[in-house]
């Protein structure tokens, strides 16, 4: 249609032209009714029906076709989610995501956290496993929305985990996962998941319990935790409420034997840095000091934060791709916190209710210095000597869909019913590890993805 005024050279027709174009007219206005009653039809059907397609997805299927879709502001949302979301999907929608999964290969790490009615596939009192910081809805906490969400890549679809398949796959197998107290956490999701299966033996613990192992007889298979949180030899100086009485010291050129000495055992090992490499450290080589991360009381020269993380990540990868034993190692990345109001030790919170959506939050600075060191770091060790690294090293990218989630954490229901005495106590709360069950059972979803269904 055009806008606006178009000029007409009147004439004198003849009467067959008149009766021919007043035929043709009437013709013209009956399809023109036609084709307004269809539209006016099916935009009123399609209000019932609709389902909400990731804007995301709908942006890259707009720019394929040289198309320009705002995405308009994202505002934070409250509301506890739907439970209508088994609504049947009009074409169109269903059309979008076709294309999608046609056009692009499904990417497991982008996406979005859309309504899950059915909830979590156990509780925290169906799993003996779960330790009393991330035992939130046992510390009180009042609110349930966090547990009904799931996670939906863009063009794809990520299954329930399916712990029978799981073990069945990995009879006579055994697991590590490396790292810090994120990966305990991510660890007790991975046997409580299984323990639905499952009855899981403990077999092994140091004497602070940080590191421990699991038997499953049922299926012969091991799981071991291994406290490194450094990954590297370190000698740490901080108690478990982040109190320290003095620096802690970090041998940059020497990997840590509690996870090194036990590398052959395993058939899959997961390894994670994390948040303990913002700390105050000293770094040394040769056990002669090279530098610090910030010391201002010291007189020591600064080493960046970033050079010394690359330079761990960068001796780790070595060791996995040169040793002779070929595991599957799945490296996990960066997680945020999501401490609002302070941090964690200057009042911090998190008591959001609702997942991000998408570009609402796009992570600290910090986040995304360390996480462009790992996605550097292990791009150089899975190309390097050809295709045998790519098999045997996997990503495990859980930044976005964790960056989305600020309701998913502890918070003050780190400990047991803190605000039963004085509902304005004063509460310091975790905004970095996560509520079992939750957000992080995703985690153990997508390790099945990635090693199950190749």
């Amino acid at each position: 249609m055009v806008k606006g005024r178009m000029g007409w050279d009147w004439e004198p027709w003849s009467v067959h032209q008149r009766k021919s174009n007043h035929v043709v007219v009437k013709l013209l206005v009956f399809v023109i009714l036609v084709g307004l009653s269809f539209r006016l039809l099916f935009s009123h059907s399609t209000d019932f029906q609709a389902v909400p397609v990731s804007p995301v997805a709908v942006a890259e299927i707009a720019a394929s076709a040289g198309a320009v879709v705002g995405l308009g502001d994202a505002k934070p949302q409250t509301d506890l989610p739907s439970t209508d979301a088994g609504a049947p999907a009009p074409k169109a929608a269903l059309d979008v995501e076709e294309q999608v999964s046609q056009q692009d290969k499904c990417d497991l790490f982008t996406g979005e956290w859309i309504p899950n009615p059915s909830g979590p596939l156990y509780t925290n009192e169906s799993c003996r496993f779960i330790e009393p910081p991330q035992n939130c809805m046992k510390n009180g906490r009042p609110d349930v929305g966090y547990l009904f969400w799931r996670w939906k890549p863009h063009g794809c679809h990520v299954p329930p985990f399916n712990a029978t398949k799981f073990l069945e796959t990995m009879q006579n197998r055994s697991w590590a996962l490396v790292g810090d107290s994120i990966l305990r956490n991510h660890a007790q999701s991975l046997i409580c998941l299984l323990s639905k299966v499952g009855d899981p033996v403990e077999v092994y613990h140091d004497d602070q319990y940080k590191s421990r192992r699991w038997h499953f007889p049922s299926h012969n298979f091991t799981l071991s935790l291994i406290w490194s949180p450094f990954l590297i030899k370190a000698e740490i100086f901080e108690n478990d409420n982040g109190e320290s009485k003095s620096e802690n010291r970090l041998h940059i050129d020497t990997l840590d034997k509690k996870w090194t000495s036990q590398y052959n055992s395993f058939d899959y090992i997961v390894i994670s840095g994390g948040q303990w490499f913002l700390k105050t450290a000293i770094y040394l080589e040769n056990n002669t000091v090279v530098g610090c991360h910030y010391c201002p009381k010291l007189n020591i020269s600064e080493l960046s934060l970033e050079s010394a993380y690359s330079k761990i990540l960068s001796s780790v990868f070595g060791f996995v791709t040169t040793s002779k034993h070929k595991p599957v190692v799945i490296y996990r990345t960066w997680t945020p916190d999501h401490f609002e109001y302070g941090e964690w030790f200057s009042g911090g919170k998190c008591n959001r209710t609702s997942p991000y959506k998408i570009r609402e939050f796009n992570g600290k600075d910090v986040d995304h210095v360390m996480r462009k060191i790992e996605l550097e770091e292990f791009g150089r060790a899975a190309t390097a000597d050809g295709s045998e690294n790519e098999a045997n090293l996997k990503l495990l990218d859980t930044y976005q869909l964790s960056l989305l989630r600020p309701d998913a954490h502890s918070g003050p229901y780190r400990t047991f019913h803190p605000f039963d005495k004085n509902k304005n106590a004063k509460v310091q709360n975790d905004c970095l590890h996560w509520c079992l069950p939750g957000a992080i059972d995703t985690w153990n979803e997508l390790i099945m993805e990635l090693i199950t269904n190749e």
